[in-house]
Parts: C-alpha cells; sequence; structure tokens
C-alpha cells in the first residue's frame, strides 16, 4: 500500500491551526487548507504492513489502506467509492473523531502514524468538491415504513441505509433542525454545519422524510408511530448528564454543558435567543468541570465568547506526554491530548474535585470550594490542598448516565440494561418486537465512529426483520 519506501521517505505531516488572535474572534472550524500533493504524500507513508490494525481500531471497519493507497496514486473517485463503502458520513468522521485508527496504526510502533483521518477528510471534501456525492434512490419500493428517532449520526446512518434498501423511511427529530448532537453538540469551529445540511439534502433526494420539532413520547404519540409503521429504530442519544450533588447546587449561574452549547450554534445559525435565558460567560469567570471533550467545546465556546477567565477542572491525574506503558500499541493511548481550545489561553487543572459552590448575595454562584484528591479509584482527599476559585459560570461536562427516561422510553416499555440504556439482543431488537435501538441509546456515550457503526448495523438488522434477509453492509 501507497510508496514501498514512502514512511522512510516522508514524515508525518497535518494542517496548521489557523492563528489563535484570528479564530478566537469566530466561529468557522480552526484548521487551514492542506494541498492535496501533500496529502497524496502522505497516502504514501501507508505501509505494507500485512496485518493493518488500523482496521481494529476503527469500529466502522474502514478499508483504509485501500483508500490511503488510491489517494497516493490520485485516484480520487475510487478512494471515495471505497471510504463510502463502510462510512456514510466521512466529513463528520473526518473532523471529529478523536481517530482510534491512527492509534492502532502498524506505522506508529516506533513512527508518527499515517494521518489517516486527514486524509478520510481531503477524499470526501475533494468528492464534494467535483460533483461526485449524488442521491442513491432505491430502483424498488418494499412497501415497509420505517420510523428512526434521532437525527443524530447513528440516526441518519441508519434512515439512508433503510432508504436505500427501498423502505420508506421518516425520521422524527425533537429539535427544529437535523443533527442531533452534531448540530447543537458538536461547536461550529469544529465542525460547520453545512456539512450536516448538504447530506439532509441528499437523503430527503433520496426519500428519506424529515419531521422536525417532533418530540416522540411528547408532542408525538408513541402508539401512533407503533401502528404506522412497520418498524422503529429509537436513535435518541444519551442524553441524561451526569450531575454534581454537592452544597450550592442549586444557585443560579451553575449548568450542563448541553443547556450551554446549543445556545451559541443557534446564535451562529442566525436564531434569535430570548435574553431572559441566554446563559453567556462574557466577562466571567468560567469553571468547567469535566475534562473531556465536551469540556474543551465549552472552553472554547467560553473564549470566544470572551470570559475574563476559563479554567478546567478533572478528577483524574494529569496523563503523560506519551503513550502510558499500561495502554501499548495498538490500544487507545492514555496520554496528554491538548484540544485547540486549550491552545486558546485558560487553564487546566487536574486531580481536583469540588467540595461546594458559594454564593452572592443574589443567589447566583460566585466561587468554588476544591480540594486535590488522589489518583482512582478511592481520589482520596489530600489535606491541606484546599482552594477557592472565583466562578461567575459554571459548566458541568462530566458526562452522561444514559437515555433519558422518561416520556419514550418509559412508554414503549423496552427493557433496559444494567446501566439504564437500552437492551437489545445481537439483532439491535428491543425486547418490544418491532422496536430497535442504535447508538448511544443502546451502548452508552461513545464515538461518531460507534454511532455511525450501530446504524448501519441496526438498519441491516431492521432490512433483514421486514424482508426475511439483507443485503445491506
Amino acid at each position: 500500500m501507497g510508496k514501498d519506501t514512502g514512511f522512510k521517505e516522508f514524515t508525518r505531516e497535518v494542517p496548521s491551526r489557523r492563528p489563535v488572535a484570528e479564530r478566537i474572534n469566530d466561529y468557522f472550524e480552526v484548521y487551514q487548507d492542506f494541498p492535496e500533493e501533500r496529502v497524496q504524500t502522505q497516502g504514501a507513508r501507508c505501509m505494507d504492513c500485512g496485518v493493518p490494525f488500523c482496521h481494529n481500531g476503527c469500529p466502522l471497519n474502514n478499508i483504509i489502506p485501500d483508500w490511503n493507497d488510491l489517494v497516493y496514486r490520485d485516484r480520487w473517485r475510487d478512494a471515495i467509492r471505497v471510504l463510502h463503502s463502510t462510512n456514510n458520513f466521512p466529513e463528520f468522521t473526518g473532523r471529529i473523531c478523536p481517530a482510534p485508527c491512527e492509534a492502532a496504526c502498524v506505522l506508529g510502533i516506533n513512527e508518527p502514524p499515517v494521518t489517516i483521518k486527514v486524509i478520510e477528510r481531503t477524499i470526501i471534501d475533494h468528492a464534494w468538491k467535483e460533483g461526485w456525492i449524488k442521491p442513491e434512490p432505491a430502483a424498488a419500493k418494499t412497501g415497509k415504513r420505517v420510523a428512526v428517532i434521532g437525527s443524530g449520526p447513528a440516526g441518519l446512518a441508519a434512515a439512508q441505509q433503510l432508504a436505500r434498501a427501498g423502505h420508506t423511511v421518516t425520521v422524527f427529530e425533537k429539535n427544529d433542525r437535523v443533527g442531533g448532537l452534531l448540530r447543537y453538540g458538536i461547536p461550529d469551529f469544529k465542525m460547520e454545519k453545512h456539512h450536516i445540511d448538504r447530506r439532509t439534502e441528499q437523503m430527503s433526494a433520496e426519500g428519506v422524510e424529515f419531521r422536525m420539532n417532533a418530540h416522540v413520547g411528547g408532542n408525538v404519540a408513541v402508539d401512533d408511530l407503533r401502528l404506522d409503521y412497520d418498524a422503529l429504530l429509537l436513535a435518541g442519544g444519551a442524553e441524561a448528564p451526569r450531575d454534581l450533588p454537592v452544597p450550592g447546587r442549586d444557585l443560579k449561574g451553575i449548568h450542563y454543558a448541553m443547556d450551554f452549547l446549543p445556545q451559541q450554534n443557534k446564535r451562529n445559525a442566525g436564531d434569535r435567543l430570548d435574553a431572559r435565558f441566554d446563559i453567556l460567560a462574557a466577562g466571567k469567570h468560567v469553571i468547567i468541570v469535566g475534562g473531556g471533550d465536551t469540556g474543551a467545546d465549552c472552553f472554547g465556546t467560553s473564549i470566544r465568547q470572551k470570559a475574563a477567565s476559563v479554567t478546567q477542572f478533572e478528577i483524574m491525574p494529569k496523563p503523560p506526554d506519551e503513550r502510558a506503558a499500561s495502554t501499548p500499541w495498538p490500544m487507545w493511548p492514555m496520554m496528554l491530548r491538548v484540544e485547540s481550545s486549550h491552545e486558546e489561553g485558560g487553564q487546566r487543572v487536574w486531580a481536583i474535585a469540588t467540595e461546594k459552590f458559594e454564593a452572592d448575595g443574589a443567589g447566583n454562584v460566585a466561587a468554588l470550594h476544591t480540594i486535590q484528591v488522589g489518583p482512582p479509584p478511592k481520589f482520596d482527599k489530600i489535606p491541606g490542598t484546599e482552594k477557592v476559585y472565583p466562578a461567575g459560570l459554571v459548566l458541568l461536562a462530566m458526562g452522561f448516565t444514559g437515555p433519558v427516561r422518561n416520556g419514550m422510553v418509559e412508554q414503549l416499555g423496552v427493557e433496559l440494561d444494567g446501566r439504564g440504556n437500552v437492551k437489545t439482543g445481537e439483532d439491535y431488537q428491543s425486547s418490544m418486537p418491532g422496536v430497535f435501538a442504535a447508538g448511544d441509546m443502546r451502548r452508552g456515550q461513545s464515538l461518531v465512529v460507534w454511532a455511525i457503526t450501530e446504524g448501519r448495523k441496526a438498519a441491516r438488522a431492521i432490512d433483514a426483520w421486514l424482508m426475511g434477509e439483507s443485503k445491506l453492509a
């Protein structure tokens, strides 16, 4: 694959990020253009490694060495065909996936790994530019109707696959636009939303119907869907946030990350919000509780809103700069990761826990009382490390505990697993016949690549259940 000696001749290159002073004043994607010629050089680095462990790292089973080689040989149209054979939306994964494929790259044992994510993103961007992405409607209809509940990556992938199999598919989305967390959880500086819009245009041309402001279990009755559709797919995500039950939690100015991030995305889309419910960082000392990707998204958004200061807390100890011995290749490495937001100002604090919130005279949060803690699993408090941080806005970004249970899940009466997710068999079918589940709603909070994988597998299972067999991949 690639050039026989490519990995010896060429070093790893990735696109540069735009200057910090420029990008913190807008919400456009942070990466600069990367010439296709240099991407082809990166494709040349893909080794003929015999056993491509990048497949092991990628939940989608992307045929990575093949499209790396095709890019190197300037065969872009063949590359997008191979890429689309396993991945409906490489423009999403090529921007927001953390690239476990690169962590598993054989070259990465003792050299910088192949820039798989950059190559993937460039293939799909090239294909859109050339006009190669067209609707692919089914040749014939089956007469079967499927309702997909949720328009995140799992729901979208399933809907597209099912429509191409000839089923009549309706996607129900409780928000006013398609995309789920892609739309309202991912900041525009990580992925601009026109990438979602042109995919939904393609899917609409393929026969998928999108119904917005349709909250199943709310203004859309579950019983009506059961009567009107031959199968239901639950793809509503894991939206129940993890709370921080410490004294002062009920003070004003303490919000979940997913109350904060969607507001800015709506502003960027031109929506006018009710000022009474605005959550804004401007001029405030912002504390983000949670050291993961969602916390980093809050970090970059707060910087752009001109916060007085931004501090991100993480209860875990600071990871090492290089791959930890506990996570050897080809495992996902435990190591320090610096997101684009972390380059833009503010600070990160490790091994810290919040003890309580302190109020001002008007019931607003004014400070956090913290203490340093030891390593997991005990997180023992370290006496003498108490500290008070000023805070005018606190954002809780500690992950999610599973799907929201009240509403659709309760009304359907589907069985849950030990973690509170919708329980299914290997066929993705829940305890209720004809009701399937996929994505975060089935497996818990996870990556975009897992969501698309789940959507594709669920679509195949639904197709087989409806028709007796399935030709879907």
